[in-house]
């Protein structure tokens, strides 16, 4: 990509507690084959583990890192305070969790260019340091985990609801607003919202793709997926666009699986033929959902039996506490949730 061609680039990144991938995420964008203009801005919140000092020695070994202080650790207000940092026309969303290809600001700033859109994203390639970590970035990949969105199962270029991590126009922010404070997850989902109800486009594009880590132990992945939850149902409450048939699927499966387990202990002995005929058939709820396990753990690839065992409970430990999230997000709103294994997470580093 000639100069002409390539514009700044300013490159931001809420961090807290990430000293196990910081420095490597960061290594990442300053690695970049791009020609333009480049810098990073990062929203440091209050870590507990040796994140600040990381970040500190990064700024000073590359005039092109800085950071501002995120004291409330929450994503949206670094965002926010991070892009109002920035000075370049161009702004790319990264995650502390996240790697980025060589050629990604190459490829994203040109499809922006050449479709017109004001965001664009591609897939988030989920990938594993340990077996369990390879357990979840296969349930993050499949459609029995994490499946539905582009960004997640792959789709072809073009016109979408949302975009992975996004490569923004920095002019966009200034028409739209920036992202919504109030929404301490899913803000991205209704940024874009934003900015395609002012008459702009987001665009996918599966050449786009970043790597990311996913959380790597029991604990903070079942915190983060009932917060994800509890946000997706504050969105759909509060956005009719936010609602999806396929977000009620994990409530589904959670309340037929505990409904048919219960149903084991009612007798069907003097029972009359509809009470049998109804229990009879609700007890089959949770061995569906085991079968439905069971599957996805023997079908997916490039896994080894340690890891496909390990699936086999991951999977419950997304879509339960997701789901249980989602029906207290739904109907009483999100309140004050927050991803508690987060703030657990950088102590275990």
């Amino acid at each position: 990509m000639e100069a002409a061609t390539s514009p700044g680039v300013s490159y931001v990144m809420p961090v807290l507690n990430e000293a196990g991938y910081i420095r490597e995420a960061v290594e990442s964008i300053l690695g970049q084959e791009y020609d333009g203009e480049q810098e990073i801005v990062l929203a440091l919140g209050p870590s507990t583990d040796d994140t600040t000092r990381i970040v500190e020695d990064l700024a000073a070994a590359d005039a092109r890192v800085r950071f501002v202080h995120n004291p409330a650790s929450r994503t949206p207000i670094g965002l926010n305070l991070a892009i109002k940092a920035t000075r370049l026309p161009i702004v790319i969303r990264v995650d502390a969790h996240s790697i980025l290809a060589p050629n990604y600001t190459q490829r994203g700033v040109a499809t922006l260019l050449r479709t017109g859109a004001a965001d664009v994203g591609g897939l988030m390639a989920a990938r594993g340091r340990n077996d369990l970590q390879r357990a979840v970035a296969a349930a993050y990949n499949s459609r029995y985990g994490l499946g539905g969105a582009a960004y997640h199962s792959g789709a072809p270029e073009g016109e979408a609801e949302s975009a992975y991590l996004g490569i923004f126009r920095r002019s966009i922010f200034d028409e739209v607003g920036f992202y919504d404070e109030s929404l301490w997850r899913g803000q991205d989902w209704e940024l874009c919202l934003r900015i395609r109800k002012a008459g702009h486009k987001i665009w996918f594009d599966p050449e786009l793709s970043t790597t990311y880590f996913p959380r790597e132990d029991f604990g903070p992945l079942a915190a983060q997926s009932y917060a994800s939850g509890v946000w997706r149902g504050e969105l759909a409450r509060r956005h009719p666009e936010g609602k999806s048939f396929r977000h009620l699927l994990p409530p589904t499966a959670l309340l037929a699986s505990s409904l048919g387990s219960l149903a084991w202990f009612v007798p069907l002995a003097g029972s009359g033929p509809l009470k049998r005929t109804l229990l009879s058939g609700i007890r089959l709820a949770p061995l569906a959902y085991l079968g439905m396990i069971g599957y996805a753990a023997v079908t997916t690839e490039h896994l080894r039996p340690a890891q496909r065992l390990l699936l086999a409970r991951v999977l419950p430990t997304i879509h339960f506490p997701w789901a249980a999230g989602f029906i207290r997000g739904r109907l009483r709103g999100s309140g004050q949730t927050v991803d508690a294994g987060r703030r657990r997470y950088g102590k275990t580093k």
